[in-house]
């Protein structure tokens, strides 16, 4: 079970999104309607998963996620959004947002990335994860010191796979592993690169280039 907070202001998507999560299994924190809900219930509620729309009256969805996450480093917040251009979903990723999903996303889509973002992965509606990974090569600024060199060579080996976009279930079965065995490696990389999360871990081996290794 995934405790999850929605925040939109279309009361009957706020309220479809809501039955679908609770029809899962899932529990429902706490709902708002614009940014200043959200933000006066955040704390409080503590959601492991913020699903959060992108245009909201008082505030953008870019906003909240980057209060939500000067509040706490380690919220996952899931964008469900309209809007599938190119610039929004920069935007959302830059500041902080875990995953996207446009709206037009089945029910049973929305479920599972919400789990898998309460896992740590970075989720993305088909078609946009390429962008976002092609955004992040170009804005590298290229490696400084190395901090690789930590690393065991399984580390190694599956930190390549995560920045590929792969899920820690694709890669325990590539490598002949446990699930658990791939999230312990996943953490024990985090600890020793000072990460919090695998969105900012994917993130430095883009930058790295290690999705083409």
């Amino acid at each position: 079970m995934v405790s999850v907070m929605v925040v939109d202001d279309h009361p009957m998507w706020r309220d479809a999104v809501e039955r679908d999560l609770q029809a899962a299994g899932h529990e429902v924190v706490a709902v708002a309607s614009n940014g200043r809900e959200a933000m006066a219930r955040f704390p409080a509620a503590a959601p492991q998963v913020v699903v959060l729309d992108l245009q909201l009256p008082d505030s953008s969805g870019v906003q909240v996620t980057s209060m939500m996450l000067e509040h706490d480093p380690t919220a996952r917040v899931l964008i469900l959004s309209a809007s599938g251009e190119q610039a929004d979903v920069l935007e959302a990723i830059k500041a902080g947002a875990t995953g996207y999903l446009v709206k037009s996303a089945s029910s049973a889509e929305l479920i599972d990335a919400v789990v898998r973002t309460a896992d740590g992965e970075a989720v993305f509606t088909p078609g946009l994860a390429g962008l976002v990974l092609g955004e992040f090569r170009r804005i590298a600024d290229g490696p400084a010191d190395d901090p690789r060199d930590q690393l065991t060579e399984r580390e190694t080996e599956i930190l390549k796979m995560v920045a590929t976009g792969m899920s820690y279930k694709q890669i325990a079965a590539r490598l002949v592993l446990s699930h658990r065995t791939v999230q312990n490696h996943v953490q024990n990389t985090l600890r020793k690169l000072q990460m919090n999360n695998r969105v900012q871990l994917t993130r430095w081996a883009i930058e790295h280039g290690l999705d083409e290794a």
